[in-house]
């Protein structure tokens, strides 16, 4: 073990629940605790509009998030960098209608509808080291809503699915939580990090702390393979890319371990066959697929059971993060997503 990371976790009365965390030793475990150093010490601004995915007891709701959407869609019409969207977003024509259960589609996102969404995304941001034309032109608030287009629709499809879950397998909820900082400092892949991936790296333990998501900005295969059909050939994401860059960002699953469930023993075994189709290796770790896992919380120590349940309870009641401390650094995050000045404090630091 390389290091004990504590995360103290406030509700809205300041009540703290601990979170406590191992952090493995391996090779890009010392690179992302580095580099998460850096975010502690020198206190780096947590994005907490973009933390908790999956949960149902928060106020990020259909609706709200929606709303955001449309707001940003807004802001960028109006900005004059040259680059309109035609389309609203709503919880009717992005959740398929219908009744819900297994095999049965009701409840569920709208992939196409949110696809599109990542797609305005890409052509207005473009991706690491090929930013677009009206990326560059944009002021720092025109780039806030631009960021959020992307973040929104990642945040809005992990609440659906748990939404869809609630109402006829409850037990599989998939909450998550994700720790993102502005403007975080990359550092590269190498090879001996591509150990850590893998097909079977999709499948994420309870507890477990990964890596954070994609800093090249575009889908992964998984990603495509699940929101976009079968036929790489008809994607509507401009950008099918592996993972090349990472941060001091991290995620950690609340959600159960699916690995030995025969569907999902399946669903590997059929993206693997998709794989193969179409010209990639399911054994090739470069194509950096999965969630290369960092660390893992103490269950035990950090909410006294192992049950993934009754941790959302404690979570979900608990959805802000105040303070975390590595054994290097410490840093107290005081403001809130819902602050009135949130937004313009964001967007100064994006500046």
């Amino acid at each position: 073990m390389l290091d004990k990371i504590e995360i103290d976790l406030r509700n809205q009365t300041d009540e703290i629940l601990t979170v406590y965390i191992d952090v493995f030793d391996n090779s890009l475990s010392r690179k992302w605790l580095d580099a998460l150093n850096i975010l502690v010490a020198d206190e780096y601004h947590l994005e907490k509009n973009y933390c908790w995915f999956g949960f149902l007891e928060g106020e990020r709701n259909a609706t709200f998030i929606c709303n955001q959407i449309n707001n940003s869609i807004r802001a960028i019409n109006a900005s004059g960098i040259g680059y309109n969207i035609r389309d609203y977003f709503s919880p009717k024509n992005t959740i398929v209608p219908g009744p819900i259960g297994d095999g049965l589609p009701g409840g569920g996102v709208n992939h196409n509808k949110l696809n599109w969404l990542h797609r305005y995304f890409e052509d207005l941001q473009g991706v690491s080291g090929a930013m677009s034309q009206y990326y560059a032109k944009a002021d720092a608030k025109t780039r806030w809503h631009i960021r959020q287009l992307n973040l929104l629709c990642h945040e809005y499809e992990s609440l659906v699915l748990s939404m869809r879950k609630e109402q006829h397998a409850p037990d599989w909820r998939r909450p998550s939580q994700l720790m993102c900082w502005l403007n975080a400092p990359r550092f590269k892949l190498d090879s001996s990090d591509y150990e850590l991936f893998g097909v079977d790296t999709l499948s994420r333990k309870t507890g477990g702390v990964y890596v954070g998501v994609n800093k090249a900005v575009g889908k992964h295969h998984w990603e495509v393979f699940n929101d976009e059909g079968r036929n790489i050939n008809e994607l509507i994401t401009t950008s099918l890319r592996g993972q090349t860059e990472a941060a001091g960002d991290f995620d950690i699953e609340w959600a159960k371990d699916p690995s030995k469930y025969s569907w999902q023993i399946q669903d590997l075994e059929e993206f693997r066959k998709w794989l193969t189709t179409n010209g990639f290796d399911p054994e090739d770790k470069s194509l950096t697929i999965g969630h290369p896992q960092v660390g893992q919380v103490d269950l035990l120590q950090s909410f006294g059971t192992d049950h993934p349940n009754d941790i959302w309870k404690l979570l979900g009641q608990h959805l802000d993060v105040y303070k975390i401390r590595t054994g290097n650094s410490t840093a107290t995050y005081e403001y809130r997503w819902n602050d009135a000045d949130f937004i313009d404090r964001q967007i100064r630091i994006l500046s």
